[in-house]
């Protein structure tokens, strides 16, 4: 069967994708680039924002009117996927990646509780043939009350240390040069099973070749129990000088209300410590604008912080309603006022980007 595999979201969901589709090469099906040519197309959906939900649900509801379609990834343990489009052949989640064989050939729904340990074990084809994305972990350990992704990928799970590192042996024998650590949180990476994302790193960068590894987003509150040794870590020269701690906003009050454990206080003593130590480091962040309970103040803390600070990332998104969260019972901020704001500071990230690359 020709299968197309069309992917939505953040680096676990390439990955689960590149997964899936070495595992269907390898039970006889080809992978092709042009979903006009495929006999199934294989949707992998986000669940993080509105408008991309919009975008898949729409994408989705016109390629299923002449294709076969399965469906997969977050949105569906955040939405019921028949309920907005009944006529999709089969809908499974983020625990059934190794069964997805098994999908399409019976083209029926899969869903399990059970985070699947040997994920690492499977076949890849990648997007890139020179980068190679690994997740460590599957989960994380907070209920952030604007967020839907706990609700697909559920608590904590990380895979041990030797099976990231023999696929990180066998990516690099494989001809990648670039390894991307991916999960929901790299930052609690090893809290369940008496380990930490330091020691980790200390056994990956004995692995010999020529490669970089670069860590991906790791939450502030988790970054400040282990930021020593995560700093030393750091320090080996196959670590990318790069990393992603989203703060979400520069007010206490909003963290408080976002239910996010961390202060402003430890995102900052997490930025310093490791400028201080490096140099280059590139500090990427993320920022969330409008939050129900974020007021004009709250905004303009968010933007002292970011001013101060001048992270050389900053990923800004506009707060949208999203299903089951806690937030979604909160007055909302009329769409126009979180248009103000984001406009706001994405003009202040991109005159101090300027003023810096005219230095």
């Amino acid at each position: 069967m020709k299968i197309y595999i069309k992917t939505w979201g953040c680096q676990a969901n390439i990955s689960d994708s590149e997964a899936m589709a070495g595992i269907l090469k390898e039970k006889g099906h080809q992978i092709i680039n042009n979903e006009n040519g495929a006999d199934l197309i294989l949707v992998n959906t986000c669940s993080v924002k509105d408008k991309t939900q919009s975008k898949e649900l729409h994408y989705i509801r016109e390629k299923s009117k002449n294709k076969k379609i399965i469906v997969g990834g977050c949105l569906t343990k955040t939405i019921n996927i028949r309920n907005y489009i009944p006529e999709v052949t089969a809908v499974f989640d983020t625990n059934s990646i190794l069964k997805i064989n098994e999908i399409v050939e019976t083209q029926k729904d899969h869903f399990s509780n059970t985070k699947e340990l040997s994920r690492l074990e499977v076949p890849i084809i990648r997007k890139n043939k020179e980068i190679a994305i690994i997740p460590i972990s599957q989960g994380c350990l907070n209920n952030c009350n604007f967020c839907s992704t706990k609700l697909s990928r559920g608590n904590l799970i990380s895979y041990r240390i030797g099976d990231v590192k023999r696929a990180l042996e066998k990516s690099i024998n494989e001809g990648c040069n670039k390894v991307f650590l991916t999960s929901q949180d790299n930052g609690c990476y090893g809290f369940d099973i008496k380990t930490n994302l330091p020691e980790l790193l200390n056994e990956l960068t004995k692995v010999k070749g020529n490669y970089k590894i670069r860590v991906g987003m790791a939450n502030p509150w988790h970054v400040i129990k282990i930021i020593d040794s995560l700093i030393e870590s750091y320090k080996n020269e196959k670590i990318m000088k790069f990393i992603h701690i989203p703060l979400q906003s520069g007010s206490e009050n909003v963290l408080k209300d976002m239910k996010r454990i961390h202060s402003v206080k430890d995102f900052k003593n997490i930025v310093n410590k490791f400028r201080n130590e490096f140099k280059n480091i590139t500090i990427s962040t993320d920022i969330i604008v409008g939050y129900p309970t974020e007021t004009k103040e709250d905004f303009q803390e968010t933007l002292n912080v970011i001013n101060e600070l001048k992270p050389e990332v900053l990923n800004i998104s506009k707060y949208s309603i999203r299903p089951n969260t806690e937030a979604l019972k909160l007055k909302q901020t009329p769409s126009q006022e979180i248009k103000r704001r984001s406009t706001i500071i994405t003009n202040l990230y991109n005159n101090y980007r300027k003023k810096e690359k005219i230095k």
